[in-house]
């Protein structure tokens, strides 16, 4: 179980009231595909992907970066429960889409830098970046849970 603090819950709720999600789970998952070209595997049915315009440009890229990104609510929803919350879904990457689970870990990356270029130094600062990062990666450890 993770123990929040109420300045890291109060991190957490404030920058994703901030952020744009249909914007940042655009340009995270697209940054994802194109910074490490080898999670495009999973998405042989999206189309062209061959090059950075073409990521960017891809509707069905901005449609998962979306998906991906209100996914997250989940997680805003259950701090207390995260792990619980993305139960099936990890059962779903793992058994049914066989993803790699360090890609959450990367597109995690992604979406901190795409957060802090949008917020900036006085907004995403360095308590918010820690407090979003902890956010992060419990989301992709319950992500990654049913691997163990």
């Amino acid at each position: 179980m993770v123990v929040w603090t109420t300045a890291e819950r109060n991190a957490i709720v404030g920058l994703w009231g901030k952020i744009g999600v249909d914007e940042i789970g655009h340009q995270a998952f697209a940054r994802c595909l194109i910074v490490f070209p080898w999670t495009q595997r999973y998405f042989s049915s999206f189309g062209n992907l061959s090059t950075p315009a073409a990521i960017m440009g891809n509707p069905n890229v901005a449609k998962h970066g979306r998906t991906v990104i209100h996914g997250l609510d989940k997680a805003i929803q259950n701090l207390d429960d995260i792990k619980n919350t993305y139960a099936a879904l990890s059962v779903k990457h793992s058994e049914k889409l066989h993803v790699d689970p360090d890609n959450f870990r990367l597109l995690a990356e992604c979406i901190t830098v795409c957060v802090a270029a949008k917020l900036g130094p006085e907004v995403f600062n360095a308590d918010a970046h820690e407090a979003f990062h902890k956010f992060l990666a419990v989301v992709v450890s319950a992500l990654g849970r049913q691997y163990h």
